[in-house]
């Protein structure tokens, strides 16, 4: 079997519609038409499909990273004919295996078939040669990741926190309304435009819950590149025990997010995958520096924040190895930070134990914490982004056969291209 033989892509040609994307935009009107803040706005540069499959139209400038096994380059490039900058992703089909053409697959149908603003998707897909070329939107500002990394190494005020957090939120409604799993929400997969959409990515460790027509409660499947996923994975995943796993494991995942744009450090990132396991088994979490490391059930008794407006995180346990190439360039925290009670309670119910327990994510976002993100305007999230500034090139960039790494603040030391804007495992 060939991917291009696949009825999806044919050479020089964009992927045809699938006949249910009209259902799942209305799903994404319903879910979005209430949200007028910026984090969830869409703007002409997103719109990307009637740009043209030829790919001499396209001028690659820099090189984001690399993903799929390291079989794909994505590059910042400049579409000529209009001068638009869009992300491209060029995989050799020739050295991908059956099962990674099957993956390439099910991602590039994954992503035709969801229509939201906060989840990034590619609309336009084409082949050319051995070639597959997938275009996406270019989020300037990169992931919250790469920012912790080269902006906030002492972690995000609690303002951005609360907007990043807030599209997301609105990603999974969408997601786990459609009947989907994410199994990977960290801050990584957090994407900011230039403009202040919010994007969720990492797409390929979505999962279905839908079998014969019919809704699961539960399922039993282990993402894959599992182990770069330990730190956000939920207990109930991995126990892999006869209960299995739901949409609201990604809501425990969203709490160790917010647990890592609050300190720069990522929960558990130093631990042995083994103890990692056992630590979240018996029901360690992660608590914020300015309280005491009482058990969860406690936390609603911790005294109120007085500031409120930066924000930083310890851990019950030591950190290290196998996160450390999503962690390793980010300094860490000096001291304590007061915390506003709101983020303290979003936490704690991010973080429970029992998966029941856990909100939904439309109940999130009805959350206290969230009250701010509908008052911020295009001006205002310029203001919490300082000192970042979206990623940009010079308008007579000369062609290059070889594109050049790409980041926030260019420096001697700037990770390899997996550490690099955003991270496409």
């Amino acid at each position: 079997m060939s991917f291009l033989d696949c009825t999806c892509i044919s050479s020089h040609s964009q992927v045809q519609s699938i006949s249910i994307e009209e259902q799942y935009e209305d799903i994404s009107h319903q879910c979005s038409s209430s949200d007028v803040s910026p984090c969830s706005v869409l703007t002409d540069e997103d719109d990307i499909t009637d740009l043209s499959t030829d790919p001499a139209h396209y001028q690659l400038l820099s090189q984001l990273g690399r993903g799929f096994n390291n079989l794909s380059q994505v590059s910042m490039a400049r579409h000529t004919p209009s001068g638009r900058l869009v992300a491209v992703k060029n995989t050799n089909l020739d050295e991908c295996t059956e099962d990674e053409l099957l993956q390439l697959m099910n991602e590039v149908l994954l992503s035709r078939r969801f229509r939201h603003p906060n989840l990034l998707t590619s609309r336009l897909v084409f082949s050319s040669c051995c070639q597959l070329w997938v275009l996406s939107p270019l989020m300037s500002y990169g992931s919250a990741d790469s920012l912790l990394r080269s902006c906030f190494p002492d972690g995000m005020s609690e303002s951005l926190i609360a907007y990043l957090l807030y599209g997301v939120l609105r990603a999974l409604e969408y997601l786990h309304h459609m009947g989907y799993v994410h199994r990977g929400v960290k801050a990584s997969h957090v994407l900011l435009s230039a403009e202040g959409r919010v994007c969720l990515s990492g797409l390929q460790s979505v999962y279905s819950l839908m079998k014969d027509g019919k809704r699961m409660r539960a399922v039993f499947d282990m993402p894959q590149h599992s182990p770069s996923l330990l730190p956000w994975l939920s207990p109930e995943l991995l126990r892999q025990d006869l209960h299995g796993y739901g949409v609201k494991s990604d809501i425990y995942s969203l709490g160790i997010v917010a647990c890592e744009l609050v300190s720069g450090r990522v929960p558990f990132q130093d631990m042995p995958p083994t103890l990692m396991l056992l630590q979240k088994l018996r029901g360690s979490h992660c608590c914020l520096l300015d309280v005491p490391p009482y058990p969860l059930g406690d936390m609603g008794a911790l005294k109120v924040s007085r500031s409120g407006v930066d924000s930083g995180i310890g851990e019950s346990v030591a950190t290290g190895s196998l996160t450390r190439t999503a962690t390793a360039e980010r300094p860490q925290s000096p001291a304590p930070k007061n915390h506003s009670a709101t983020l303290h309670n979003l936490v704690q119910l991010c973080l429970q134990q029992e998966p029941e327990r856990r909100p939904s994510a439309t109940a999130l976002l009805t959350h206290p914490f969230f009250r701010q993100v509908k008052k911020h305007t295009r001006d205002s999230f310029l203001s919490l982004m300082y000192p970042a500034v979206p990623v940009s090139c010079p308008p007579d960039t000369p062609p290059s056969e070889t594109p050049t790494k790409t980041s926030n603040t260019p420096s001697p030391t700037d990770p390899e291209p997996e550490d690099g804007m955003w991270d496409f495992s």
